[in-house]
């Protein structure tokens, strides 16, 4: 993320799960107040950011493009480029139940990172690591794509340049068994495009779908 934060205990906070405090007492409070509070700081920041790069769209223009910018989709697809999943606090149920790769647990760990961040490094630091860390979500939204699927966007693209479909390869898996890390790799036409990490077979190929796409990796 490009920060290092100075209480490390809203960081925590940030990555615990409901289903963590519901299961240990001693597990600390969890991160829906973080949520509600991130959700506020990215409305705001990213208004601005859309505000300034469209000086000449209309409001309802705006609006539609913060809604997909904002929508569960889009922020899971910056907890995935964060690699929150594993470091997420989940209880043992919501663990074993594909907790990590959740969309709404992503998308919600991710905005109370945020709400972490603003409380501990205030308004500017909030703006400026989400000016990086949400500028491909911010970029697709304006071209009009959705990361919310890229293998499907990344075939689509293939197959308009040739009629095979790519493929994905399991390549190694590392770590012990409650926090396994897979590693993909993604092959059109015998060529490798890219890999791709995820707690799951399906995480880590949707990653290395979405590693080709922002690379273009088919024109290298």
């Amino acid at each position: 993320m490009g920060y290092e934060f100075r209480d490390r205990n809203l960081l925590r906070q940030a990555m615990t799960h409901p289903s963590l405090s519901a299961e240990r007492k001693d597990a600390g409070n969890d991160n829906q107040r973080l949520e509600f509070l991130g959700d506020a700081v990215l409305q705001l920041v990213l208004t601005e950011i859309l505000f300034r790069r469209l000086p000449k769209d209309p409001e309802g223009r705006l609006t539609q493009l913060r809604a997909s910018v904002v929508a569960k989709p889009a922020l899971a697809a910056c907890a995935r480029r964060l690699e929150l999943g594993p470091v997420l606090r989940l209880g043992k149920g919501e663990d074993a139940n594909s907790g990590r790769e959740r969309e709404s647990n992503l998308a919600d760990a991710f905005e109370a990172l945020i709400g972490a961040l603003h409380l501990d490094g205030g308004m500017d630091v909030s703006r400026k690591v989400l000016e990086r860390v949400m500028q491909p979500t911010i970029e697709a939204a304006l071209r009009g794509e959705s990361e919310s699927n890229p293998k499907g966007k990344l075939q689509e693209l293939l197959q308009a340049i040739h009629a095979d479909i790519p493929l994905y390869n399991i390549v190694s898996e590392e770590g012990p068994d409650h926090l396994k890390q897979f590693v993909s790799e993604v092959v059109w036409r015998g060529r490798p495009l890219a890999l791709g990490r995820g707690t799951s077979k399906k995480a880590a190929e949707i990653d290395a779908a979405r590693n080709a796409l922002e690379r273009k990796a088919w024109e290298m």
